[in-house]
């Protein structure tokens, strides 16, 4: 990369600071906008920032409450919204969210019209759903949310603890909605190019686990400190890593579907290419009978969402 890389976060609360942060640590902007409702607290997060700058990559940070501040950015991160609070689905973040997107999502698209633009908030999957509704000038693929790139990150940990293999090396994936409706896909999965069930110390029990400690994760998390932050920030730098890099890389992200599967009107996560462009192309997930119920299962939870 070279030149201005110029990157926004909009919405600083746990997940929005910690992005910004893991943004700086990784080195790829060197402007970074932050905005917020509140000034202040924008000024304040830019300041401490700044201070770690003499450790990392020089970045010129531009703490603000105007969206014109992002012009000529290349990617956009939204968080802004109502965290999930112990007791809560992402489900239940439905009303107050969705607000928060249909004011944001027209700003973003008059200053960045060019941005790629991604969907952080919950319920993520809904939200990008809404956010492609409003910005109806944005290109196929330029907004689009994190999805279930870290629940499938969260899986594959699981499954290397049972299957003595480095994470990186399993190609498994959950899919569908983020949140108590998504699935394993297991039926295709593979380690170096055999099918996972094949392998000696697989079992099934074992995998439909490592869903569940996947899928469950976020609860545990959000009662024992609150909220999630560090696994997640660390994700939306591999998805803007992929973007400003143009990598195409194949990430589990959430994209309104067009008869994928028969599935159209609802966003759910299935594996897409990322590049400069955002979501380059959308894959066909290799599915059995049963996960494409699962699947239709997820759309219809979220469809209810959307009427």
């Amino acid at each position: 990369m070279s030149g201005s890389i110029k990157v926004g976060v909009v919405g600083l609360g746990n997940v929005g600071v910690t992005t910004a942060f893991a943004m700086l640590f990784n080195g790829a902007p060197n402007e970074l906008v932050l905005v917020s409702r509140d000034k202040k607290k924008a000024e304040g997060e830019a300041l401490d920032l700044e201070h770690a700058l003499p450790f990392l990559e020089s970045a010129n940070i531009i703490p603000t409450d105007n969206y014109k501040d992002l012009e000529g950015c290349r990617f956009i991160v939204v968080t802004a919204g109502a965290a999930q609070k112990p007791g809560e689905t992402r489900l239940d973040l439905v009303n107050k969210n969705s607000k928060i997107i249909e004011d944001i999502i027209p700003k973003i698209m008059k200053y960045a019209p060019d941005s790629v633009v991604l969907i952080v908030s919950n319920p993520v999957d809904i939200l990008t759903f809404k956010a492609n509704k409003i910005a109806k000038k944005a290109a196929p693929g330029q907004i689009f949310g994190s999805g279930t790139i870290l629940d499938t990150a969260r899986f594959r940990t699981h499954l290397s603890d049972k299957l003595k293999v480095n994470p990186g090396s399993i190609h498994a994936y959950i899919l569908g909605e983020h949140g108590d409706s998504s699935f394993p896909v297991i039926s295709s999965a593979s380690v170096g190019g055999q099918n996972i069930t094949e392998l000696k110390n697989f079992s099934m029990q074992y995998a439909l686990d490592a869903y569940e400690q996947a899928r469950s994760a976020a609860y545990k998390i959000i009662e024992a400190k609150g909220a999630t932050y560090y696994a997640i920030a660390a994700a939306v730098v591999e998805i803007m890593n992929a973007v400003l890099r143009d990598e195409e890389t194949v990430l589990p992200v959430s994209v309104p579907l067009d008869n994928y599967y028969g599935l159209s009107d609802v966003a759910l996560s299935i594996p897409c290419v990322i590049g400069k462009n955002g979501v380059e192309r959308q894959l066909m997930a290799s599915l059995s009978e049963e996960e494409v119920v699962k699947m239709y299962n997820s759309a219809k939870t979220l469809q209810e969402f959307l009427k």
